[in-house]
């Protein structure tokens, strides 16, 4: 399988955009996807914020089965919300006056009101731009299910609090392919840099030692080689050319499509070990 890199130049001139904007900041927004905590952790957005205090928000939390909840006692501040559900919009609020609980009292004492900054970041496609929304109450910024929409810099002023909306970023180079596969699975990587065979085949074979009962339900996948679950699924949904034989490319947009859609059921690929790689 090729190697999997994906960082852009716009992201080095994110960085260093972040960067200068940690100091107006009294705290950061790090938003995850649930399904994929660890491979959407990039440690190197930590290492910009220094010693501010930071909310984990898992999004995309109705995608995601119960092994996500493991992560939030990992962070400790975080919260696990599905942003295009307006009912999550309490639980970020209330996760955000827990943060800022001592500054505002202490700023009560003194007699004025503070009005708190908060850094919205995270790789591409997890839903930044859509938790800023879903606070806000309105559509304030640009969203959009393909990686990379979110390209300048944008504070969004809301009642008591400023967000500060980034464009996702990686890491400069990916350590870990399996996380960096994970990503793809997700969306979080730019599509038309991947080989969709490959990404395809890598997820049937994660999905069948995972979750073999979805595939078995959804495709009347029942083992064998990746190309051969692949084959299962173009005869399971009528994927034939001509003379019968297989049309993979639709058969490999249709797993990966299934899977970002939820329609493969409630998963997560990554397991708190994850967090070392």
């Amino acid at each position: 399988m090729k190697l999997i890199q994906w960082f852009p130049g716009h992201m080095t001139k994110a960085m260093r955009m972040m960067e200068s904007s940690v100091p107006l900041a009294d705290g950061i927004i790090y938003v995850l996807d649930a399904r994929c905590p660890a491979a959407s952790f990039n440690k190197k957005l930590l290492s910009l914020t220094g010693n501010k205090p930071v909310l984990y928000v898992l999004n995309k939390g109705d995608l995601a089965d119960g092994k996500a909840d493991a992560f939030l006692k990992k962070f400790g501040n975080a919260v696990r919300i599905n942003a295009v559900n307006s009912n999550s919009r309490k639980t970020i609020l209330s996760a955000i006056e827990k943060l800022t609980a001592d500054k505002r009292e202490k700023a009560t004492a003194k007699g004025y009101s503070k009005i708190f900054r908060f850094m919205v970041v995270g790789v591409p496609n997890t839903g930044k731009s859509t938790v800023i929304n879903l606070l806000a109450g309105s559509k304030r910024t640009v969203t959009g299910d393909k990686a990379g929409v979110t390209r300048g810099k944008q504070w969004i002023r809301l009642d008591g609090f400023e967000l500060l909306d980034t464009p996702g970023t990686m890491p400069p180079a990916f350590e870990n392919q399996k996380l960096a596969l994970h990503l793809a699975f997700v969306g979080s990587i730019n599509d038309d840099i991947l080989d969709l065979d490959d990404i395809a085949l890598a997820l049937l074979d994660e999905l069948y030692k995972k979750y073999p009962v979805r595939l078995e339900e959804r495709y009347g996948v029942t083992g064998g080689t990746p190309l051969e679950m692949l084959e299962q699924v173009c005869v399971k949904r009528g994927f034939l050319l001509r003379g019968g034989e297989y049309d993979y490319e639709r058969g490999e947009r249709a797993v990966i499509d299934d899977f970002r859609k939820g329609r493969l059921g409630a998963i997560t690929l990554d397991t708190i070990e994850d967090l070392n790689g």
